[in-house]
């Protein structure tokens, strides 16, 4: 989910000022002398500088090159947003420090991911995720239900950098909590809603398909939360089913009633779960790659291991967006039936 890096920056400095001016005027002095290193004057200036990169945002100038007047690059800005030089004017010196600062971040956004795929009996399960900016808002995930049986999440933070890296996590952390404890998609997805729907720091929305998969009888039951339909290949006619919305995405609904579904899957199907960034991805001529170009991917490949397919679906959107940069996440999840 695209968003313009501008208004991330201020709605994320308006939330920050509101915190800070909020602690100072009701924290006791025992609470300020133990958060504040000095006295107020280091939160004074912080919230100068929040007002004055504010005033710049409404004047149009955050984020210019105070050398060549160009546009400072997001990913900068995502980092640090009073930055005001372009990255060509960095010193090779300034350039490492920089290198050094993106690892790290890129490091703790692995760190949200699952290492390896899970081992499902009957299934192989590939995936595969690469963000558009430093941090970046999609999350996929695996792990067991109350009964033994595997869960399966895929979802998409509105948003990118920081914020919705830390909402990324906050999920991540409610799926794994509940989901031992439990058997149903439904509940886990209807609980982390009553959760945030009137929590003052959760700003946005997250669209989630979560599903529980049954090896013995090799069933998938699932709740999609306003996300982008999973394709269901059907080896033995060749159709593609696509598992359509159930629920609203998580926030943006006050009465929110999951519905759960259940599909049967076959040897030789193939399940390819995907975020927006897969099907809005853009060609030199500003065309969507799109729902129907990526079922004919996905049948091209559907022959291949998981792996294999998900690298012809891949290979496929590179080719179509060309030198086209990515304007959004892009996460792809695949589970085959192999026996």
């Amino acid at each position: 989910m695209a968003i313009d890096i501008y208004q991330h920056i201020q709605a994320g400095l308006v939330e920050k000022r509101q915190v800070l001016n909020e602690f100072l005027e009701t924290a006791s002095e025992v609470e300020k002398d133990v958060c504040l290193c000095d006295d107020e004057t280091c939160i004074e200036e912080h919230l100068h500088v929040i007002d004055e990169s504010l005033g710049k945002l409404e004047e149009g100038t955050l984020g210019i090159c105070k050398i060549c007047q160009g546009i400072v690059e997001a990913s900068l800005l995502e980092m640090d947003y009073t930055v005001a030089v372009c990255l060509d004017h960095y010193s090779e010196l300034e350039r490492r420090s920089l290198e050094s600062e993106l690892e790290l971040s890129q490091i703790v956004q692995r760190a949200l991911m699952p290492q390896r795929a899970p081992v499902i009996a009957g299934v192989e399960v590939a995936a595969f995720s690469r963000p558009a900016a430093i941090i970046g808002g999609d999350y996929f995930d695996f792990f067991k239900f109350k009964d033994g049986t595997h869960g399966l999440v895929i979802a998409d933070v509105s948003g990118h950098g920081v914020s919705a890296g830390m909402l990324m996590s906050s999920l991540q952390t409610a799926l794994q909590t509940m989901a031992p404890d439990t058997d149903s998609p439904a509940e886990i997805l209807e609980r982390i809603n009553r959760f945030y729907i009137h929590n003052i720091r959760f700003t946005t929305f997250v669209t989630v398909f979560l599903a529980r998969y049954d090896a013995n009888d090799r069933t998938l039951t699932y709740v999609n939360s306003g996300h982008n339909p999973p394709a269901v290949f059907r080896k033995s006619t060749a159709e593609m089913d696509w598992l359509t919305r159930t629920a609203p995405a998580i926030g943006l609904a006050e009465e929110y009633f999951p519905r759960t579904e259940t599909v049967k899957l076959s040897e030789g199907d193939v399940l390819l779960m995907y975020t927006d960034g897969v099907t809005e991805a853009m060609n030199i001529d500003m065309e969507q790659f799109g729902q129907e170009r990526l079922a004919e991917f996905i049948q091209n490949g559907a022959d291949l291991t998981a792996s294999d397919m998900l690298q012809v679906v891949r290979q496929g959107i590179s080719a179509y967006s060309g030198d086209v940069p990515l304007a959004d996440d892009l996460t792809l999840v695949a589970l085959k039936v192999s026996v």
